[in-house]
């Protein structure tokens, strides 16, 4: 599944990068060719720098590669003491994920689609642009408690 969802990701964000490497040189075309530039290019530019930010937060997890994640615990001799730093460390991702990006995630785009409040070139509606927040703090959970799994599930862990 992990693999699955990771491919998935990275055919997401390059799509997205695609999108925005055409949406730049369109904006470009227009201001400096055309002498009239796009009124929408800026702000599509910012929603999926917004998204692929996120998403790539997402996908730096799924492939563990994140320096927070992994810096101090290769500090430690034993791999016993490294497993239980790093499952410490896998705790504190999920917890903070949880509180920041999906829950406080959540109620803003809750709010945001409460108070109907669209995009101003675009007129999208904000709510879905901010709905990558706990989209991705879902995935990055996910990748975490994949990973708290795996540990907990290593003999070296109990001693065995």
């Amino acid at each position: 599944m992990r693999e699955k969802l990771i491919h998935w990701l990275e055919k997401v964000m390059a799509f997205l990068m695609g999108l925005l490497v055409i949406d730049v040189i369109w904006q470009v075309v227009t201001r400096f060719i055309f002498n009239s530039p796009s009124s929408f290019t800026d702000e599509l530019a910012r929603f999926l720098l917004i998204w692929l930010g996120l998403l790539g937060a997402a996908l730096v997890s799924g492939h563990k590669l994140h320096l927070a994640i992994d810096l101090i615990s290769h500090r430690f001799g034993t791999s016993r003491l490294q497993n239980y730093l790093a499952l410490f460390i896998e705790s504190v991702v999920v917890l903070v994920t949880l509180s920041v990006m999906v829950w406080g995630g959540s109620k803003l785009v809750y709010t945001i689609w409460s108070l109907g409040q669209t995009s101003t070139a675009l007129q999208l509606p904000l709510s879905v642009v901010y709905c990558i927040i706990p989209l991705s703090g879902v995935l990055i959970i996910y990748f975490a408690v994949e990973d708290i799994i795996s540990r907990t599930s290593k003999p070296e862990l109990h001693g065995d």
